[in-house]
């Protein structure tokens, strides 16, 4: 992604079933769990880097004695930061108690993150930015252990408001807009009253499906109390990606299953999906039972996680993004008026290289036609030097395209600043042909067009190709999200700006007053849930007409190259990514009424000059 964009968290949940000493004798080591859990994290690092934080649980520990504890960090590199303390404690501990590791018993007592129940957390921060009290997990403490709550996730919810009025607790300045610290003091008001209840024995499957209920967003949260209950739940449409993994030894669940699949080396069968408002609860036993906590809803499973957020080593996503730019290949084709000899295809690094093996399949499966017919027209009129030239005819793929990753800039002065970011991409020199070359790469998604403009268009114009093509594996992005992803504010979105320009052409703003004056009307009815006003805005263009003018408003003045965008279709991004039909950035169709509150509330503070988030 050329814009980059604060995004998805990651989770990381660990139950051991078996004893410390037994991956003592099994693997060598006590910390078997542990090294599992930093490898968790660091094949979901790609899901934040705002900070990370990890709890544990100790199980049958004498009274008196601490069992939960918790370490976070908001360092540059915070899991290594995280781990590196606690990697440093043991090695003091054995340093004074020389072959200490070789006593499991031992080690529990004196390793406060030796747990049989281990929570991680990677944030990328949709509010308070990075600072240390946002890190994940949060914990509520109690002298009753069963009351003892830890809860981490990747989620927004938009009804935090409601939720704080429910505890009839007033929230502190810095954790009022912090959607965990709602959570974690609804769900702790559920746990005590549970508690009191039934005191010996803690039913949280009662729990959560007092409190899911009450959430408004999409979730996967795990959590842990100090009695040694473990969970791990879904939102009820499947917006936000949750799997699980369970063996004799372990039970496993985080935010992806690649990660899975890598850290403890199992197939893509054994990995399992939790599916819609379900919850893996393991109970002090270690007994497991999956259940179903809240309605399942219909499915809206994030479409974004499969376009970018995810790893692209999971077998499945994989084939979805070559899928996602195989089917952008003959709209490409139809652009550029099938002229494979005079067109070079390449790709914004480096999200977007397996998008583009599938362009790149679809226009090598176009060309091999063609040579077919070619050979079949000529009747056996050929000589094998005629064959060879034509079965050796070739897609021209250049690295066109290079991201300085290291490319930082400490100007704050806008002129100044603007020259420097041009320079975050390099270009490959010596690749096109001047004014005779056509230039098609492939992005995964195009939010703001900010970095195209200040950056690419004008790299890839030193170049001096005839025209350029700047290609999206996704749709057009209209609209904010509110589940999970810092991308709520109407003046961020390239389309968006799009069609405003073009009402403003055809003489049609008092579309947006009025738009503004219904948005104003259901919020003094209380109504603002209940509709996206937003939709109104683009019911008069059509995709082609918005792409035309997303084109202008990327290509820099003084860039006198043509430039034209062309996006994936909805219907294009459904048929690759079948199960994930969570599309809402792209038509608006929000899956729950505090999305509709959020694009109107977002469009609201845009009408009103207020640089703020929607929620």
């Amino acid at each position: 992604m050329s814009d980059p964009i604060k995004h998805e968290c990651g989770l990381a949940f660990i139950r051991l079933r078996k004893p410390f000493s037994y991956f003592q004798q099994r693997y060598g080591t006590v910390m078997w769990g542990l090294n599992k859990l930093y490898l968790l994290m660091e094949k979901q690092h790609n899901r934040g880097q705002d900070g990370a934080g990890v709890a544990a649980v100790k199980l049958n520990v004498e009274p008196g004695y601490p069992f939960m504890h918790r370490r976070r960090s908001n360092a540059p590199q915070a899991i290594a930061d995280i781990f590196e303390q606690i990697g440093s404690e043991v090695a003091e501990l054995e340093k004074y108690h020389p072959g200490i590791k070789s006593h499991p018993g031992l080690m529990k007592g004196h390793v406060p993150f030796l747990g049989e129940i281990l929570l991680g957390h990677l944030r990328y921060g949709t509010q308070g930015k990075n600072k240390l009290e946002y890190c994940h997990p949060f914990i509520n403490r109690d002298t009753v252990p069963a009351r003892n709550l830890a809860l981490a996730g990747n989620f927004n919810l938009v009804n935090t408001d409601e939720l704080f009025t429910l505890v009839g607790k007033e929230p502190s300045e810095n954790m009022r807009f912090s959607d965990l610290a709602a959570m974690i003091e609804l769900m702790h008001k559920h746990l005590c009253d549970a508690d009191e209840t039934s005191p010996e024995k803690m039913d949280i499957k009662k729990v959560l499906k007092k409190t899911l209920p009450l959430f408004d967003g999409g979730f996967h949260v795990g959590g842990m109390t100090g009695d040694g209950i473990g969970f791990v739940f879904r939102d009820a449409h499947g917006i936000r990606p949750s799997y699980y993994y369970v063996d004799d030894e372990v039970v496993v669940a985080a935010s992806e299953r690649a990660a899975i699949r890598t850290t403890f080396n199992v197939a893509e069968n054994e990995v399992k999906e939790l599916m819609p408002g379900q919850a893996l609860i393991v109970d002090e036993k270690g007994e497991i039972e999956i259940c179903q906590v809240l309605e399942p809803k219909e499915r809206k499973a994030c479409s974004f996680e499969r376009i970018y957020f995810s790893r692209g080593s999971d077998e499945k996503i994989y084939k979805e993004r070559k899928a996602l730019g195989f089917n952008l290949s003959e709209p490409v084709l139809n652009m550029i008026d099938n002229d494979l000899k005079n067109t070079i295809f390449s790709f914004i690094p480096n999200t977007a290289e397996v998008a583009f093996l599938g362009m790149q399949k679809g226009m090598e499966r176009y060309l091999n036609k063609i040579k077919l017919e070619r050979i079949l027209s000529w009747n056996k009129d050929y000589d094998a030097e005629k064959l060879e030239e034509m079965i050796n005819r070739r897609i021209r793929v250049e690295k066109i395209a290079i991201k300085d990753v290291k490319m930082r800039t400490f100007i704050t002065e806008d002129a100044s600043r603007n020259e420097m970011v041009q320079h975050v991409y390099d270009i490959t020199y010596g690749t096109v042909r001047p004014g005779e070359d056509t230039l098609v790469v492939i992005d995964d998604s195009i939010v703001r067009g900010t970095t195209l403009k200040e950056s690419i268009i004008r790299m890839l114009a030193r170049l001096k190709p005839k025209r350029i093509i700047i290609v999206s594996s996704s749709p057009q992005i209209r609209y904010p999200d509110c589940y999970g992803i810092d991308m709520s504010k109407m003046g961020d979105f390239i389309a968006f700006n799009a069609a405003v320009e073009l009402l403003k052409e055809r003489g049609k703003t008092d579309v947006l007053q009025k738009m503004l004056d219904k948005c104003k009307h259901l919020q003094n009815n209380n109504q603002l849930h209940t509709e996206n006003v937003v939709k109104e805005l683009y019911k008069d263009f059509t995709p082609e007409e918005i792409s035309d003018k997303i084109a202008q408003l990327i290509t820099p003045r003084d860039v006198k190259i043509p430039v034209d965008v062309l996006f994936q279709t909805v219907d294009g991004l459904h048929n690759a990514c079948p199960n994930n039909l969570g599309d809402w950035y792209f038509t608006g169709d929000y899956p729950t009424p505090g999305g509709n509150k959020v694009v109107n509330k977002a469009f609201m503070n845009y009408m009103e000059g207020k640089n703020e988030r929607g929620y």
